[in-house]
């Protein structure tokens, strides 16, 4: 007889200013299990490198995808995302997270041709991400247009193989992914709370605020207006996160326990 144990969220952390932020205490249910391999901590490898856990997420960072010299936990997050992809494990990366699952899965990223995207701006969903599990989830509760954080330079310029593209924007067609079958890359942030937004607008991104005529005074106006979409957003992100986690049957190829 199987005996029922909590729910295992890994969360890998590639810098201190970039935490699980909002997606934390909607994350309550389950225990996580936060790795930040920046200040030592280890990340799972090899075969067995997700044998229980029930879902991976993988948060933003400053460095770059490809930056293994800079950050060098960095293939052994690419290699636990590709596990999760190719074992189903469900999955979800938050920006540079997102970048490093398609890296990790056969895509490509590389320095955005058109500059960096900042601030609260628009995302639509194709009409594969309309009946996606994550996209389709966030069109019913928000539309099939939503406001998101952007903090971010570079792109995902081609997609996985057995990739779906599920949103996008005006400036990075590839604002949100599919692999396999639950495994998730969106290039936004659903989980940053103001403050941290703000602090990167202001340390990062003036320039771009100024280059379409906004200010750092006008996001933090627009950041408090949109509080209650933004937290629908997360809260959609980390329910599904969660629902799929209950589909799961086998964990890294093992039964759960």
């Amino acid at each position: 007889m199987e005996i029922e144990r909590e729910t295992v969220v890994l969360v890998v952390e590639h810098e201190v200013g970039c935490p699980l932020g909002r997606l934390e205490p909607l994350l309550a249910e389950a225990r996580l299990d936060i790795r930040r391999p920046w200040a030592g901590d280890p990340l799972p490898s090899g075969r067995d490198a997700l044998d229980g856990v029930d879902a991976l997420v993988v948060l933003g960072g400053e460095m770059a995808a490809w930056d293994d010299d800079v950050a060098p936990w960095l293939p052994a997050t690419r290699a636990l995302l590709a596990r999760a992809a190719s074992g189903g494990v469900p999955a979800l990366g938050l920006c540079l997270g997102a970048q490093l699952l398609a890296l990790a899965t056969g895509g490509r990223v590389e320095r955005g041709a058109v500059g960096p995207e900042a601030g609260l701006l628009p995302v639509r969903a194709s009409a594969a991400g309309r009946s996606d599990a994550l996209v389709g989830a966030v069109v019913a509760s928000l539309g099939q247009e939503w406001t998101a954080a952007q903090s971010h330079g570079d792109a995902i310029t081609a997609l996985p193989a057995d990739a779906e593209l599920l949103a996008s924007s005006d400036l990075y067609p590839v604002q949100a992914l599919r692999v396999g079958e639950r495994a998730w890359g969106v290039q936004y942030h659903p989980e940053v709370v103001p403050a941290d937004l703000l602090r990167w607008l202001r340390d990062g991104h003036t320039e771009q605020l100024a280059a379409r005529g906004s200010t750092l005074e006008a996001e933090r106006v627009a950041v408090a207006d949109a509080e209650p979409s933004l937290a629908e957003l997360a809260s959609v992100h980390a329910r599904v996160l969660l629902e799929q986690t209950r589909r799961q049957t086998t964990i890294g190829g093992g039964r759960r326990r």
